[in-house]
Formats: structure tokens, C-alpha cells, sequence
């Protein structure tokens, strides 16, 4: 009679083993993770290289960051404003950041989006995913705090006293303050492209033109030809 190993034996059993809680600090298995509310949408992509996406918003503009610090909308579909790269910073959390502008999507307590040259709380942006593959962006540490109810109430009234206030483009392509954003609005869902050819050719030239090693070697390159110039100009001069 066959043995079956102890370990295969269990995993046939048990084919997904329960995990702990991710620790502080510690990165977690992204298919267990859970968005920032605890309410079980799960997230595939956190964690890992950071996706490079154009945020096409519901009203047809791209979201697009210009280096000088504006955010508005484009009707482009090659606009190198509009690629962004999205990165995990926590659960459910996302920093989103202009390629091409360097510049990071950020909220005010104004409810004004801004682009930000530094990495700050404001960046934070909290990722949720809606029906037909659209998204909502909300600000992680902005929001309108709603009185509460007369004759107080339990916990979790207390808890959803919130409103969220979402990265919006509205139908002229200009950003909405937040405290008047919806999730359910068109202006407030989001479709994350993934990149087309002439986008990643465009982000390829940024990537060559920014590289210390493409600059040494064409600078390189054409001392060594001056260099080759200069020595068969010599080799054609007459004798004395």
C-alpha cells in the first residue's frame, strides 16, 4: 500500500490553510487582505510593483497631473499626463502618482485636490472597487464629520458618521471639492486603463531619457566618435 506523506495528506484536507493576522510591519498575502472598512472586498493587486493605469473617470475624461501642481480631466487618449502609477500603502490604501509629472494625487482639508511634489498623508487614498469594474478613490484622512442623531444611538451609528469625500471630475473636466462628492456619482467612478502601445512607448522614452547609464553612454558614445574624427583628420595630414 502507497504512503501519502503526512503534508499532502493535510493540504488534500485543508487546500487553504487559516492564516494569522498580518503583524505590524510585515507585508500580507494580498488575497486575504481585506479593504479598509472590514467589509470583505478582496483586493488582488495590493501589494507587489506598483500598476501603471490612466484613470478613466465615468464622465469620459482621464484624470490627468500636471507638473506644475493642477489636476483636471483630458479627452486625450494619449496624454502622458494621464498615466499614473497606483501603489499599495496600506490596506486598501493607495498612493497615486503622475509618471510624467512626478507629482503625487493629493486631498486638502478644503476638500481641493492638489499634486503634491513629496509623499504625505494627504496621498492617501482609500481604493474601493464597484460594480462593472469602476472605482472610488476617497480620502483617507479628510472627511465630513455628520452631527449625530438627537438622542444619541449605539456604536455603530456613532462609526458611519462619516461622509467620504472622493476624487471627483465633473462633466467639464475640472476636479469637485470633495465634501461635494458622491460615491454613487458619475463624476466620483473611475476605470483604471491599463496602458496602450504609444502609452508604454512614452513611459519607455521617459524611463531611457531619466537613466544615468543612457546619459553616460551617449554622451560616450560621441566623445568617442569626435574622438575617431579628429585622429583619421590626422591620419590624412601631408608630411612636412
Amino acid at each position: 500500500m502507497l504512503m501519502i506523506p503526512l503534508l499532502v495528506l493535510l493540504s488534500l484536507l485543508d487546500p487553504v490553510s487559516p492564516r494569522a493576522p498580518c503583524a505590524p510591519g510585515q507585508a500580507c498575502d494580498p488575497r486575504h487582505r481585506r479593504d479598509a472598512g472590514g467589509r470583505g472586498g478582496v483586493y488582488e493587486h495590493l501589494g507587489g510593483a506598483p500598476r501603471r493605469r490612466k484613470l478613466y473617470c465615468a464622465t469620459k475624461y482621464h484624470l490627468q497631473i500636471h507638473p506644475n501642481g493642477r489636476i483636471d480631466g483630458s479627452l486625450e487618449e494619449n496624454n502622458p499626463f494621464s498615466i499614473m502609477e497606483i501603489t499599495a500603502v496600506d490596506v486598501g490604501v493607495v498612493a497615486i502618482k503622475g509618471i510624467f509629472s512626478g507629482r503625487y494625487l493629493a486631498m486638502n482639508d478644503k476638500g481641493r485636490l492638489y499634486a503634491s511634489e513629496v509623499f504625505n498623508k494627504e496621498c492617501e487614498f482609500v481604493e474601493r472597487i464597484h460594480e462593472l469594474g469602476y472605482n472610488t478613490y476617497a480620502s483617507r484622512h479628510h472627511s465630513t464629520e455628520q452631527p449625530s442623531p438627537p438622542g444619541g444611538g449605539g456604536g455603530k451609528r456613532r462609526a458611519s458618521a462619516k461622509r467620504q469625500w472622493y476624487v471627483s471630475i465633473n462633466g467639464k473636466g475640472r476636479p469637485r471639492r470633495g465634501f461635494k462628492t458622491r460615491s454613487t456619482d458619475k463624476a466620483s467612478l473611475f476605470l483604471p486603463r491599463v496602458l496602450g502601445n504609444k502609452d508604454h512607448e512614452m513611459v519607455r522614452r521617459l524611463r531611457d531619457s531619466q537613466s544615468p547609464h543612457h546619459h553616460a553612454h551617449h554622451h560616450t558614445g560621441r566623445g568617442e566618435r569626435r574622438r575617431r574624427r579628429h585622429r583619421a583628420r590626422k591620419g590624412r595630414r601631408p608630411d612636412d
